[in-house]
């Protein structure tokens, strides 16, 4: 997936990958406000295709390796890579967003899983826990610290909740290409792994599904799902490592905001 070198990214570059992904938390808003039961994955990427080609931007994913779309819109026991269709959004679904633009030359990558009205609370549960997973997982990409960190932080938390962490679907760095080295497993001991150099930028991006941690690929080539038919989430920050605490370049605020969620 990641080839070449680990860039260390000069001040410049990281103001234009903060720009970058700062769009993608603005798209990711946009589709926010439209989740609904009766909107169609469709309907979304639509919107955002829109909303990012306003600003100034193109989608990072669309023709990316052939994939036909704006968003990665996965839905329930699809963990990632589902491709957007027709098909309604009902009540008590989760529907998980992926996002990509590129701009100015760089990339913003973000992901989060949205609620379709009242979902169950295991489910909602699940999404709680994976965030958490995300958040435990960025405070561990600092100055000193190995990758081998911020996967044990990720699935630390998540086995301990009696999750499944997905192995075959990583991070990875971010820059001018959407996949660079290395990259982040959401697994992984304490102490292992590639040394974290200020200046890296990486995706980290914890799946993590209600049951077991198995997946396979349906027959699109594209989609991604749980092997025992379970629900899955997925939530994503660029992020900088920094000396002593990091520094996340996207945000989850406007989605929050349109939400109405209060923390």
């Amino acid at each position: 997936m990641a080839r070449g070198r680990i860039q260390v990214r000069t001040e410049s570059e990281i103001d234009l990958l903060r720009a970058s992904s700062l769009l993608v938390g603005r798209t990711l808003a946009e589709v926010a406000k439209l989740i609904r039961p009766g909107v169609s994955t469709e309907d979304l990427d639509q919107v955002a295709e829109t909303f990012i080609r306003d600003h100034g931007a193109v989608p990072g994913f669309k023709g990316y390796n052939g994939f036909p779309a704006t968003l990665c819109t996965s839905v329930n026991h699809h963990v990632v890579h589902g491709i957007p269709n027709g098909d309604p959004l009902q009540e008590g679904d989760i529907v998980s967003v992926d996002c990509g633009v590129l701009m100015e030359g760089y990339y913003g990558d973000s992901a989060y899983t949205f609620m379709v009205g009242e979902v169950k609370p295991e489910v909602r549960r699940l999404l709680e826990v994976t965030q958490e997973c995300l958040d435990d997982a960025v405070a561990e990409a600092i100055v000193g610290n190995r990758i081998g960190d911020i996967g044990w932080a990720c699935q630390a938390h998540a086995e301990a909740s009696g999750y499944g962490v997905v192995r075959e679907l990583v991070g990875h760095g971010l820059g001018t290409h959407l996949h660079e080295p290395p990259e982040v497993p959401n697994y992984g001991r304490r102490g292992n792994g590639v040394k974290l150099q200020a200046g890296m930028v990486l995706a980290i991006e914890p799946m993590i599904n209600l049951g077991r941690k198995e997946v396979v690929q349906e027959d699109d080539g594209w989609t991604i799902a749980t092997a025992d038919g379970l629900p899955s989430a997925h939530f994503e920050h660029d992020v900088v490592v920094r000396e002593g605490k990091v520094e996340v370049l996207s945000t989850f605020k406007w989605i929050e905001e349109a939400l109405g969620v209060v923390r």
